[in-house]
């Protein structure tokens, strides 16, 4: 199963029982296997790290329970069979609550079922390193420079305040325009935080209706209500240990936030029929497209639910106010799509830069992505041109002055405008700006520099 030698520890002071078991485990190939007499030298090996240990009970040194104790101190993801002459029930139950993988029986059979339980073992071995592989190849994937992609100043500040956000266990608050990616960045600070290997449960809750919403973040008892025909953990159970993110958190019903401002102060949830609370310990990161305060002026937001989940507060700004870092994500979607779907890497032509940095981008990333997939699949070029990209609307200049840039940022967007529009006549751009065409040059030069850097 695995090129790895599975090692198992057979501690025995019978010699004869010493022997037939380390023959019976012997017999499969991929096990290597060594024998011990006593408590002692076992302690002495367990620097080698055997992946199980079949334990007699009563050895003449140190008891089982004892033993059991010092090899999970050592190293808790040391399997540990009990192997015992007594069937004391009790004791068994004890042992396996103290961390003991089962608990067997000197009986005839005890050949079948020792290679049974170490095979079972053997297979959760397997499951449990696939798991760590995963986790951080997630972890991987949502590191800060490979999920948030800028340079902007306004994005540098972003990167700041998740820095931040992954030192402690503080509800963040992350606020932004649809398709500002908000839920990347709860993944980027989850990931790299302290809970990086619970879950990260997300839910939407403006996907969820009203009389649904209990159900869902706090769990239900069968037969609570009609169709509830098993019982369910909720969200917040799910989360145990990691974090739960409450997307759209603004659209949540007035008539349920007083409920979740109760299970955040007690750190407990009682689920739908039943009276039996449950101990939460998850960390909450809520999103919002609106103005939180604004909606409490309103009496659509409970003040107190406000202050309550508050805490560290990250804005995200809209791509129109992220300068070149909309060339930047677009490279970066362009090159993930031609990989995924085994198409050659395409640049992006002047004429297609200038066209993505003069629109609006009312969607955000979200619309940048879709728009540039779009214009790869419709490309017949070695690079993608003017052409190919699909905006909403052929004028974005008359938005521009609803932004907040610098006067050059201003300057670039006018006179790249005027050059599309002009069809890169110099003479005709200078005319109609009323300004000199050796100005004209100066900022076009200044323009191509900045995206040289890029």
């Amino acid at each position: 199963m695995s090129d790895t030698p599975f090692t198992i520890y057979v501690v025995e002071d019978n010699e004869w029982y010493n022997k037939l078991l380390v023959h019976n485990l012997s017999l499969n190939p991929d096990f290597v296997v060594e024998s011990f007499f006593n408590g002692k030298d076992l302690l002495n090996s367990l620097s080698k790290k055997p992946a199980v240990v079949t334990l007699d009970y009563r050895l003449p040194d140190i008891d089982g329970e004892t033993l059991l104790k010092k090899i999970k101190e050592f190293d808790a993801n040391i399997e540990v069979i009990i192997i015992s002459e007594q069937e004391e029930i009790e004791t068994a139950v004890a042992l396996l609550k103290a961390g003991a993988y089962d608990y067997l029986v000197k009986t005839k059979d005890i050949r079948d079922r020792l290679l049974n339980t170490i095979n079972n073992i053997r297979k959760n071995e397997g499951l449990k390193k696939r798991i760590v592989s995963l986790q951080k190849e997630v972890q991987g994937k949502y590191a800060f420079e490979k999920t948030i992609i800028g340079t902007s100043p306004a994005i540098k500040k972003v990167f700041e305040l998740i820095a931040k956000a992954t030192e402690t266990n503080i509800t963040v608050t992350i606020s932004g325009e649809t398709g500002t990616g908000k839920e990347v960045v709860a993944k980027a600070i989850h990931y790299n935080s302290p809970r990086k290997d619970k879950p990260f449960i997300a839910i939407n809750m403006a996907a969820i209706p009203s009389e649904l919403i209990e159900s869902e973040l706090f769990g239900h008892e069968r037969g609570s209500f009609t169709g509830a025909d098993a019982r369910r953990k909720g969200k917040f159970e799910e989360a145990e240990g990691g974090t739960l993110f409450l997307d759209e958190i603004g659209e949540m019903d007035i008539n349920f936030q007083a409920k979740l401002l109760r299970v955040l102060q007690e750190k407990e949830v009682t689920r739908v029929g039943s009276n039996l609370p449950i101990k939460i310990n998850c960390r909450i990161m809520v999103a919002t497209n609106r103005n939180l305060l604004e909606e409490v002026k309103k009496g659509k937001f409970r003040e107190d639910l406000y202050y309550r989940l508050f805490g560290l507060p990250i804005h995200l700004p809209p791509l129109r106010e992220r300068d070149h870092d909309t060339l930047l994500l677009a490279k970066y979607f362009i090159d993930n799509f031609c990989k995924e779907n085994s198409l050659p890497i395409k640049n992006i032509s002047e004429s297609a830069r200038k066209k993505l940095l003069s629109y609006r981008w009312p969607g955000n990333i979200r619309e940048l992505k879709s728009i540039v997939e779009l214009a790869i699949v419709m490309s017949s070029e070695k690079e993608l041109v003017e052409s190919d990209i699909s905006l909403s609307t052929t004028d974005a200049l008359p938005n521009v002055l609803t932004q907040e840039m610098t006067l050059r940022e201003y300057n670039r967007r006018i006179i790249n405008h005027y050059m599309e529009k002009c069809n890169d006549n110099t003479k005709l751009v200078a005319e109609k700006l009323g300004i000199g065409q050796t100005t004209v040059y100066r900022l076009l030069k200044e323009n191509q520099e900045v995206e040289n850097n890029l």
